[in-house]
């Protein structure tokens, strides 16, 4: 039979073209997500065997509330308990600390070829990039900067 045959048939049926769909067709649909395969808990490092990848049809997910990208988790800590096969919303992580509330930290001052430290203890946990505020060992004085790469608060002069 020919293709215009079918179609007179299924139109005849009372069923459009598109709910004849063949199943290669609508596979087209499907996207791969990373879901945990263990029941991750906040404050838990997301690690790369606790990660698999699960197809899910694209119009049951909403975009850009879930992570796409496996690379995008690994390394994170989780915010709240992930459950095994489920989609990871994109709030349910964030960057491991740098910083950790309570703990010793390095102060730097830098301008130009002068370069100043101290020790401080952080007020607050923060990751790279964070304004965070510290209280100088020395003087009791309290000092916001931004964390660095290092493990270490830079204030001053950026």
């Amino acid at each position: 039979m020919r293709f215009g045959v079918w179609a007179k048939l299924i139109a005849a049926c009372g069923l459009s073209l598109l709910s004849a769909v063949p199943a290669w067709a609508a596979e087209a649909d499907d996207m791969a997500l990373p879901v945990p395969t263990v029941t991750i808990y906040p404050g838990d490092v997301i690690e790369d065997d606790k990660i698999t990848d699960r197809l899910f049809v694209a119009r049951t997910v909403a975009r850009g509330s879930v992570i796409e990208s496996r690379n995008a988790v690994i390394g994170k800590v989780a915010r709240r308990t992930l459950l095994p096969g489920k989609p990871i919303p994109s709030n349910a992580m964030r960057d491991a600390y740098a910083i950790t509330q309570g703990k010793p930290a390095l102060l730097v001052f830098q301008s130009g070829g002068l370069t100043i430290t101290s020790t401080a203890v952080a007020l607050q946990s923060g990751s790279v990039g964070d304004f965070v505020s510290a209280r100088n060992a020395d003087s009791g004085i309290v000092i916001k900067g931004t964390v660095q790469a290092d493990g270490t608060i830079r204030i001053g002069e950026q």
